[in-house]
């Protein structure tokens, strides 16, 4: 079959401001498989200029495929862009069979499906193996019932859903089709050519508000060997210099984490690797933090979300002031570059709660900060939590954990946003951060400081300048209920468990 993948234009002010772009994982990991199955596959990356939509769908339907598929990182913020492309290619050449997968259409199936007609397929869950039975399925004509993981509607026009496919036990087993891009097309911090890969998949800990544990079901991990080789292969051959990893927690297992860091060592190559954990994994990490810095680990992102004791039960975060002050600490002796993520927006809050936050950021006292705002998902346990909160901003595309979505009890809007942008700037701007910009004793490190400052410069104003003149918040908006429907969290696991247990490095933790 001629299949081509589209990557959407995302809006969101992270993904438009920056001059860097990532290339589509996702996409790309379901593209190898179908490669390897004697498929015509191509990929158009909308997210380029960005692509306006009359060129979007010229280049869809000049490909003249049989079938497109259609998915973000960016799920439910960029769900009306990809629902919008579907409608016009559909309009332009009906013939075109559409696949929409990702986050938001695994949970979203029934509702996605009766909105538009346009989409004739959702995959639910990963894609690597559901796609290859799909497309098969298509090629020959057979009924799509036998397809584990997918949603459509019949030949009578009625939804249907399949039973859930079972989550991928060898992640080694499937490739990422890195040949659909041009390599030089794609950078990150700061002009580095770079790629997103994921050593692992899912996460253990019990946090009720995140979007993305249920969605893998289980957490995994890849061959350590393997994916230390993978990533020096296309340094060698490719000339990428920074890995982004998309893991939700890659150093859950000390075991297998250990052996990449050895693996990744061995290979001998300056590769830069940014991505996200748990401060506690970084604090039990203690003794081998320097194997972290010499396998290339440059900065981490670590999830403290708040500085209040009452707010991290609420979510179970499971963390703790002083795991985080640690973290930070050891991070910076190894230098490490340490990103705080700070979730502000919850329905108690007052001034003296940003106020307190904002004394601990300070005493915390990280490399560089993020400022998030609450954004609750049906199929999580929190949102049962805040189901009768009310809903601010109707508009999914602001979904994304950069705008204010929910109303808060004690604070206006806009003292809300005057208060993060003023911390945002405190924090960063003190006279402590600035001289580790400047005369930080890594060169790489001063450089990748200096392009995190400017670029969330630019995303601080035009924040500020959207908020101003472009945001009109609702006064009296629908229940978070009534907005998104019923919690959903019995469905939370979009897959089944793996059918056979994985032999892995951490089996014995």
């Amino acid at each position: 079959m001629k299949i081509v993948l589209i990557n959407p234009p995302h809006r969101a002010i992270g993904s438009r401001i920056p001059d860097d772009h990532l290339p589509p994982l996702g996409l790309l990991s379901v593209a190898g498989p179908l490669i390897d199955d004697g498929h015509d596959v191509s990929l158009i990356d909308a997210e380029f200029g960005p692509m306006m939509m009359v060129e979007i769908i010229d280049r869809i339907t000049a490909n003249s495929p049989d079938l497109m598929l259609i998915g973000h990182s960016g799920s439910t913020s960029a769900h009306p862009t990809a629902r919008a492309i579907a409608e016009a290619v559909k309009r332009s050449d009906p013939a075109i069979r559409i696949v929409y997968g990702g986050v938001f259409p695994t949970y979203h199936w029934r509702e996605v499906l009766a909105e538009t007609e346009a989409l004739d397929i959702l995959v639910r869950g990963e894609g690597e193996e559901t796609m290859r039975r799909l497309a098969d399925a298509l090629a020959a004509n057979r009924p799509l019932d036998a397809v584990p993981g997918i949603a459509y509607r019949d030949g009578h026009g009625k939804i249907q859903a399949t039973r859930p496919a079972q989550a991928i036990a060898d992640l080694d087993a499937y490739r990422i089709g890195w040949e659909l891009i041009n390599h030089a097309s794609y950078s990150y911090w700061g002009g580095k050519r770079a790629v997103v890969m994921q050593f692992s998949r899912g996460c253990p800990h019990l946090c009720n508000y995140c979007g993305q544990r249920g969605f893998w079901t289980r957490w995994r991990h890849r061959s350590p060997e393997l994916f230390a080789r993978e990533i020096a292969r296309l340094y060698r051959e490719q000339g990428v210099e920074l890995i982004n990893l998309a893991d939700e927690n890659p150093t859950s297992s000390r075991k297998a984490w250990l052996v990449f860091l050895e693996a990744m060592i061995a290979e001998n190559v300056p590769v830069q690797i940014v991505g996200s954990t748990r401060a506690d994994d970084i604090v039990r990490d203690a003794d081998i933090l320097d194997l972290y810095r010499k396998a290339g680990v440059v900065r981490w992102l670590l999830g403290m979300e708040n500085t209040d004791e009452a707010t991290l039960a609420l979510i179970k975060k499971g963390g703790s002031e002083a795991t985080d002050r640690e973290a930070i600490r050891l991070l910076r002796q190894h230098d490490i570059l340490s990103m705080a993520t700070w979730v502000v927006g919850f329905e108690e809050e007052k001034l003296s709660d940003l106020w307190r936050g904002f004394r601990q950021l300070l005493s915390y006292d990280p490399d560089q900060i993020q400022a998030l705002y609450v954004t609750p998902h049906r199929w999580t346990p929190f949102f049962r939590i805040a189901r009768d909160r009310q809903v601010i901003e109707t508009d999914i595309r602001k979904w994304d954990y950069k705008h204010q979505v929910l109303k808060m009890r004690y604070l206006h809007p806009f003292v809300l946003i005057a208060c993060v942008k003023l911390i945002e700037v405190a924090v960063q701007a003190r006279p402590k951060a600035l001289m580790r910009i400047l005369f930080h004793r890594d060169r790489e490190q001063r450089h990748s400081m200096r392009w995190y400052t400017q670029m969330g410069r630019r995303v601080w104003f035009h924040e500020v300048l959207e908020f101003l003149f472009r945001r009109r918040h609702l006064k009296n908006g629908p229940t978070l209920e009534n907005f998104w429907g019923a919690p959903q969290d019995a469905e939370e696991e979009s897959m089944l468990r793996p059918q056979r247990h994985i032999k892995s490095l951490d089996a014995a933790e």
